[in-house]
């Protein structure tokens, strides 16, 4: 949100925080709890309200470090 001015959807506040969040998929990601699904999060500072937006994922080397760390 760089280049736009931020607008809570349920509150109208201006203010924000954003996050990352990676999750598991779904099948043999899952059982091995590799975390390839990557979001980035967006809450208001006021209400909290927070939206998930995907973004890419790490790639290989992002699932082998992940593999590793488990």
């Amino acid at each position: 949100m760089n280049t736009q001015q931020y607008s809570c959807d349920k509150c109208h506040a201006t203010e924000h925080r954003t996050g990352e969040i990676r999750t598991t998929g779904s099948g043999l990601s899952r059982f091995l709890n590799l975390q390839n699904q990557k979001f980035t999060a967006i809450s208001c500072s006021k209400c909290g309200f927070t939206e998930l937006f995907r973004t890419d994922s790490g790639g290989a080397l992002g699932n082998i470090l992940d593999v590793l760390s488990n």
